[in-house]
């Protein structure tokens, strides 16, 4: 099937996909950072309060994801999304109405866990169970929601900040949230797969089974891979929780930084297109221990290099981990241990990555208050994803002789 013909019979499907993806921007660190200058200007934060309230509040969210992520196993798509994406509105109203900062945990949970988790989520999950063959092409358009949420969301946002209170633009969050219910629903009118349960047949994983969510916590390679997990969630969103200090400390404007997120937008399409097609041809286990090395690249590049080249090399390459970020570790949990339980083991390595994004901002905004500048943390960032790759080639390569003929 050419790439024209499998987007014309899955076009409502894909799209359904590329809409969750999107809404759940109003959850991602890249959008809630926008307005961390007027946050900790409000409530009158210092760079580690407002990480430790970003931490407490994503690490609930985390918790709780275990548990909620496995509705995908049970409930159908454009119920259990209708459902999250008024819960998102709602978190949207909550950050423009809160007037107190202990409230603010609450309200970062609301969106951490509605956005970043549950929405991301659902369609992931979604992409995983419904398409087999075409898995990484579908995983890769589907996630095109993700960057244009970051294209585009960033520079509306902070240019609309000039002359709008961002109360007020939280507020416009929370409608274009809701908004995406009827064409949801409307494009879900019949599902790719028919049953609710999702008990069709299903791919196997290792020896050519389906494996659990405690199987898999069980097995070692899913803790070969957590360091994995949580590194790029960590770490990235470390990066853009911080990008209003960040440009003070490379001396560039904050609308002059945002001005590069649609160049690292456009690299991540094209590295999650790439990973994509490369993840049908060859197969996850070929390309995956490779993924973070381009991480490696660009901390050390944010650490080191100043001006303009500087910053677009280094968005070159974190947009390229980002790109086949989105696609190879989704459809790794289904080659490795199968699709009939995968809402729920994604759900707990969801969860993994949600925990990593709490400590992220967490842990470099305390750096940051101890003075340790964040330039020196990136360095040790680069030498984390060094060890991230070790572990992801050790364990990769002692699991591969385990899968079925086609994924090996």
């Amino acid at each position: 099937m050419n790439t024209l013909t499998f987007l014309r019979q899955n076009a409502r499907w894909l799209t359904a996909g590329m809409l969750l993806t999107f809404l759940s921007s109003f959850g991602q660190t890249f959008f809630i950072s926008i307005f961390a200058g007027e946050i900790r200007e409000t409530f009158q934060l210092s760079h580690g309060e407002w990480g430790g309230i970003y931490t407490l509040g994503t690490t609930a969210s985390a918790a709780v994801m275990v548990w909620a992520g496995g509705l995908t196993d049970r409930f159908r798509v454009r119920a259990l999304g209708a459902i999250i994406l008024a819960m998102l509105m709602l978190a949207c109203l909550s950050m423009a109405l809160n007037p107190v900062w202990w409230l603010l945990p609450l309200v970062i949970f609301a969106l951490r866990f509605t956005g970043q988790g549950m929405t991301s989520h659902i369609a992931v999950v979604a992409m995983s169970r419904w398409f087999i063959a075409t898995r990484g092409k579908a995983l890769s358009i589907a996630t095109l929601g993700f960057a244009a949420g970051e294209a585009v969301l960033p520079l509306i946002f902070v240019t609309l900040m000039l002359t709008v209170d961002w109360r007020i633009l939280w507020i416009v969050s929370g409608l274009i949230a809701i908004a995406g219910i009827p064409i949801l629903l409307m494009l879900l009118r019949q599902e790719r797969t028919p049953q609710s349960l999702a008990k069709s047949d299903q791919g196997t994983g290792m020896e050519a089974r389906s494996w659990t969510r405690n199987q898999t916590i069980q097995h070692w390679l899913f803790w070969f891979m957590v360091p994995a997990l949580l590194g790029p969630s960590a770490f990235n969103t470390a990066f853009f929780f911080h990008q209003v200090h960040f440009a003070d400390v490379k001396s560039v404007s904050h609308i002059e930084l945002v001005a590069f997120f649609p160049f690292y937008t456009g690299i991540s399409i094209l590295a999650m297109v790439a990973s994509g097609w490369a993840l049908d041809k060859v197969g996850t286990a070929r390309l995956i221990p490779f993924m973070q090395l381009p991480m490696v690249v660009a901390f050390m590049i944010f650490a080191y290099a100043d001006g303009p080249l500087g910053l677009w090399l280094g968005f070159l390459f974190l947009g390229l981990n980002t790109g086949v970020n989105t696609t190879l570790p989704a459809a790794f949990w289904a080659e490795f241990y199968g699709t009939r339980f995968i809402g729920s083991i994604k759900a707990m390595a969801a969860a993994v990555m949600v925990l990593g994004s709490a400590i992220g901002p967490g842990v470099t905004g305390l750096g940051i208050d101890l003075g340790v500048g964040i330039e020196t943390q990136y360095v040790g960032v680069a030498l984390y994803f060094v060890f991230t790759t070790v572990m992801m080639a050790i364990g990769i390569a002692r699991a591969r002789p385990l899968l079925p003929p086609r994924a090996a």
